[in-house]
């Protein structure tokens, strides 16, 4: 009995021995074989609410909500000029001269010719009053059988031919006044009056110079450029990717490269309905398409000029405590095979998602997106607040894959000079 009891003790080491064993080399062997197992080195961050501002940026330059180009209508020498660039003038104001005498000379002519008809008239309606009262007698006479017939005739046609002249001189007047008519609005055309108040922002010209008027092929020449800077406008072209968010009232912020330390506030007032085309070597590219956006400047500065460089700042959207994580923490990979056989045939064979860290290694979760804001995104759907997330490096996020291990690295601070 003793000897039985003696070697069921020996056999419960025995196992227990044996045990410890296996276990020492089972964690030996997991060790091992995690040394083996590559490690990827990768940055974390937790998915945190954030306050994002959504903005489309564009250049462009300032110009004036109104702008006019005086140019001549009639052909003629420049014989005085009134004012000077840079020149604030009114609605109304004297500024321009061209020579009138050739457009004085003709209106001289058209008078005296309407004068002239206007004598041939009297004499023309004095004859047509004898005649008819000739006519009148000849057609009694008739009647009572005293004449012929073919002396009321000839009487007859004298008074035709009367009533033909009163008419043609009648319709000679009604042309020469016609004529003077277009000379005296030539004549009104070589003196320039200011049509707005504004400022001078372009003076091409000087006296004694001739001026051109425009043809098909010939804009002709623009004597001045007249601007009302009391509103001023910042014209930019907006890339065919982000003209769908912009829309009328936006507020922006304008940056002119003249003034780099002041910002000036505005508001989207007009948005190009078709692509801006742009010719390049007389052939109209099909690059990528802007489209012309006008921001209207709220309170401009009386030092902003038409023609300076700007930049604006479109604010699209804006969002209060959301889920946001960077930008570079974005994948976009293929759909699992499953997956996509699962799909509709049009369907979208990539999911854009990011990876989550779970026990030290990563998996995959695709997302939904709201608004972007600088670097950060909106995520909408697939995270929640303070889950682990894989930042970067780029080149490390292209070679993670579900479950791989990493090891996780202190996030490089960039250098602000």
């Amino acid at each position: 009995m003793t000897e039985k009891k003696s070697f069921i003790r020996r056999r419960k080491k025995t196992l227990i021995f044996m045990a410890a064993v296996v276990v020492i080399l089972a964690v030996v062997a997991l060790n091992l074989r995690s040394q083996r197992e590559k490690t990827v080195k990768v940055t974390v961050e937790k998915v945190k609410k954030q306050d994002l501002t959504s903005i489309v940026s564009a250049s462009g330059e300032i110009k004036p909500k109104k702008n006019v180009n005086i140019s001549a209508q009639v052909p003629g020498r420049i014989i005085k000029i009134a004012v000077e660039e840079g020149q604030e003038v009114k609605a109304g104001d004297f500024l321009l001269k061209l020579d009138s005498t050739q457009y004085e000379a003709n209106a001289d002519r058209d008078r005296s010719f309407i004068q002239a008809a206007q004598s041939d008239l009297i004499q023309a309606e004095a004859r047509l009053l004898r005649d008819k009262s000739a006519y009148d007698r000849q057609q009694k006479l008739y009647e009572e059988q005293l004449i012929s017939k073919d002396t009321l005739e000839t009487v007859k046609l004298q008074y035709d031919v009367s009533q033909a002249q009163v008419s043609s001189i009648q319709f000679q007047i009604k042309q020469a006044e016609a004529s003077l008519k277009s000379t005296l609005d030539n004549l009104n055309k070589t003196v320039f009056n200011s049509p707005i108040n504004g400022m001078i922002t372009s003076l091409k010209v000087e006296e004694g110079e001739t001026a051109i008027i425009g043809t098909m092929n010939n804009p002709g020449t623009v004597l001045m450029t007249i601007a009302d800077l009391s509103i001023m406008e910042v014209e930019v072209e907006v890339d065919e990717t982000d003209v769908v968010g912009v829309k009328l009232g936006q507020e922006a912020n304008v940056r002119v490269d003249a003034f780099p330390e002041t910002v000036f506030r505005g508001k989207v007032t007009e948005i190009g309905s078709s692509a801006l085309q742009k010719v390049t070597g007389g052939a109209t590219t099909q690059e990528a398409k802007d489209f012309k956006v006008v921001v209207t400047l709220e309170n401009p500065s009386q030092r902003l000029k038409p023609g300076l460089s700007a930049s604006a700042d479109i604010i699209t959207a804006k969002k209060q405590g959301v889920a946001a994580i960077p930008i570079s923490s974005l994948v976009l990979r293929d759909k699992p095979a499953a997956a996509s056989a699962a799909d509709k045939p049009d369907a979208k064979k990539e999911e854009e998602g990011v990876y989550i860290v779970e026990g030290g290694r990563v998996k995959f979760v695709p997302v939904e997106k709201g608004i972007s804001g600088g670097m950060n995104m909106e995520i909408t759907s697939g995270l929640k607040e303070n889950q682990d997330i894989v930042t970067g490096p780029y080149a490390a996020l292209r070679e993670l894959k579900d479950g791989t291990l990493i090891k996780t690295e202190p996030k490089k601070e960039t250098k602000t000079s």
